[in-house]
């Protein structure tokens, strides 16, 4: 091919990206339809992502997916009165390429590919949602509620509660929000309403509450009523501490971002959500970790039997340690985070049993703190019941990671050039990275990378909507 139509070819893409791009917005807007392409959602993508990710199917099929191909798919869909769902819409073109040749019968295929959620009747009220606590998780999570803004939208960010409210408090948390060192820039406008006590964002209004202890907040005093408040503080951990919101007027429900003791419910979004009860008003959304390595774990014991095995995690550093060398506490948590390794303990491992009770004593685990502000790594050495090796192990994971209902918690990487800088801003729970896979007989070591903020924001958001009875199919079933 000439140099000439390399270019030719480049810009003919990037004009059908462009065109998909509005398409998209008015698809997820309007019906609540989340388009993705082989996993990798195009929600508020760039002309650039658009067309990486259609390059990217070659991963999962062994070619790439041209997005001539696809644009037709997003024509249909758009034409359907299809709502509150998740479409991927390389599936479903690579699946019809496969026995079509034109594309005379796309919109029947859409229609039959799409039926459930065709007639699925848009009864759900929109519900009201307060962030407790407004640190890194809680910074990002309003950052997924505010990209969902639109009519069709069922979670509804509505107020956020701090401590303090000191003289130029609201405008740092303002800025807290638009720039973040780590995952970049607010995708849009952020102002600030002084008089009001409220923060601005891409149209959304939110609320700023001070208060020093949950019960001491009127909800209904913002219009806002039975509420799901989502406590980010990890102050309160425990029946009694989380109640205490439950004693403000408004709100109705509450989910921890952090493990919960006691009798709590610890969720992991894709494997235990079906645990949470209409009548459960306390849930926790357990940890990072716990998060990332479960459907994982899931996966492989459904297929090989897990009889015992450690989880080793290399965390970045968190708040909770020192900047520089100072008194902590806990133990070695005390040395500056940036300059150190720091060997520590991890509940991830056990707590893994509270969301897959089959594995109830058969992980151990530790945690190493490193020098890196986010993603992390689980190493997760076993002991299977089945016989496996490296091809084979991965074959299965990767089909699991595309065609199972774990494909929104587990991805799946074959690149031997990734490295953890590279997942920030990953919205699956954990990510297999088949190249440090090791497997002989009975024996497997899985590397799983995650972005233990990003991607654990995207699942506590999925608990979220399980809580409220919010309930989203992803498309095709296969």
């Amino acid at each position: 091919m000439s140099a000439d139509k390399h270019l030719q070819s480049w810009q003919e893409r990037f004009e059908m990206a462009e065109a998909m791009q509005p398409l998209l917005g008015k698809l997820y807007r309007n019906q609540g339809v989340e388009v993705v392409v082989y996993g990798k959602p195009l929600l508020n993508a760039s002309t650039i992502d658009i067309i990486k990710s259609h390059r990217l199917v070659r991963h999962h099929v062994g070619d790439k997916l041209r997005l001539r191909e696809s644009f037709p798919f997003i024509e249909a869909l758009s034409k359907l009165a299809v709502k509150q769902c998740k479409v991927d819409i390389g599936k479903l073109a690579v699946n019809y390429w496969r026995e079509h040749k034109d594309a005379s019968q796309i919109e029947a295929y859409m229609s039959h590919e799409l039926g459930s959620a065709i007639s699925h009747e848009d009864s759900e009220e929109a519900r009201d949602v307060v962030l407790y606590g407004f640190g890194r998780i809680g910074r990002l999570l309003a950052r997924l509620l505010i990209e969902r803004t639109g009519v069709s939208n069922k979670l509804r960010l509505r107020a956020i509660v701090l401590r303090g409210g000191r003289k130029g408090d609201l405008e740092k948390r303002a800025s807290l929000l638009r720039r973040d060192s780590v995952h970049g820039p607010f995708n849009g406008s952020v102002e600030v309403d002084e008089e009001n006590n409220a923060i601005i964002a891409n149209g959304t209004y939110i609320q700023v509450i001070y208060a020093n202890s949950p019960d001491e907040v009127d909800y209904t005093k913002h219009g806002i009523s039975n509420a799901l408040v989502v406590d980010n503080t990890g102050i309160w951990k425990d029946e009694a501490g989380l109640g205490l919101h439950l004693k403000s007027k408004g709100a109705s429900k509450v989910l921890l971002t952090a493990p919960a003791k006691g009798a709590i419910k610890n969720i992991v979004y894709g494997v235990n959500d079906s645990d949470i009860l209409d009548e459960d008003m306390i849930v926790s959304a357990a940890s990072c970790t716990t998060n990332a390595i479960t459907p994982v774990l899931k996966a492989v014991n459904d297929k090989y039997g897990i009889v015992n095995g450690h989880v080793e995690t290399i965390h970045s550093y968190t708040n909770d340690q020192n900047l520089i060398d100072n008194y902590h506490s806990a133990d070695r948590r005390g040395r500056s985070a940036p300059l150190n390794m720091v060997i520590t303990e991890t509940g991830a491992a056990k707590a893994v049993s509270k969301a897959l009770p089959v594995l109830e004593g058969k992980l151990t685990g530790n945690a190493i703190r490193v020098p890196t502000p986010n993603v992390s790594m689980a190493i997760i050495s076993l002991n299977l019941d089945g016989q496996t090796n490296k091809a084979d192990m991965n074959a299965y994971l990767k089909g699991m990671s595309l065609r199972s209902d774990l494909q929104n918690q587990i991805d799946f990487t074959d690149s031997t050039e990734i490295v953890s800088s590279d997942l920030v801003g990953s919205r699956f729970a954990g990510v297999v990275d088949s190249q440090a896979t090791i497997a002989d007989g009975n024996r497997t070591i899985l590397y799983v990378w995650y972005d233990n903020e990003f991607g654990y924001s995207c699942q506590v958001v999925g608990v979220m909507q399980k809580m409220l009875g919010l309930n989203y199919q992803s498309l095709p079933l296969s």
